[in-house]
């Protein structure tokens, strides 16, 4: 499965984010960001499918809810930061 990630500056957006995204159907999982995705050191991520990553963005936006960055994972494994 490919994965996406959409980072978050707090927990507490995250979680607020997570819900909204289940309310919509998606299925996604609260995580630290890994290390090398986050500049600033300290932040949360949601990791959900590639297949979702547009559905979610447009929800979290309708929202309010505010996240930084959005990485895919590309064929090869690598991930890439997408601007939305």
């Amino acid at each position: 499965m490919k994965d996406c990630f959409i980072t978050f500056r707090s927990v507490t957006t995250a979680q607020r984010g997570e819900a909204v995204l289940r309310r919509s159907g998606m299925d996604a999982s609260l995580r630290r960001t890994p290390r090398w995705m986050e500049e600033q050191g300290c932040g949360y991520s949601l990791r959900l499918r590639r297949g979702d990553m547009t559905r979610a963005v447009a929800a979290l936006k309708n929202a309010g809810v505010t996240f930084r960055k959005v990485y895919l994972q590309m064929e090869n494994g690598s991930f890439e930061e997408l601007s939305v």
